[in-house]
């Protein structure tokens, strides 16, 4: 009968170190908190990154365009002069 207690009261130490040490702790919490924030932080300046990037971009692209116009109409002209 003692054998029977001294074991159930071991198994019932163990199950709760086993819960209990699934717990967070306040802190550790925090840290994730703290961590999550500083990657939502970092994601946020990269998006701005992107956006400025995408900006540029854009702008190189209409000036592509806006020099390919104007050599379309040059090469145009020229060949309307000669003909």
């Amino acid at each position: 009968m003692i054998g029977i207690l001294k074991k159930a009261s071991l198994v019932a130490v163990a199950g709760s170190a086993i819960l209990l040490g699934g717990c967070a702790t306040r802190e550790s919490v925090e840290h994730a908190q703290m961590t999550a924030d500083q990657a939502l932080s970092a994601a946020q300046h990269a998006q701005g990154t992107a956006d400025q990037a995408l900006s540029a971009a854009q702008t190189a692209q209409q000036g592509v365009d806006q020099l390919r116009t104007e050599e379309q109409t040059r090469v145009t002209t020229h060949r309307g002069q000669r003909g």
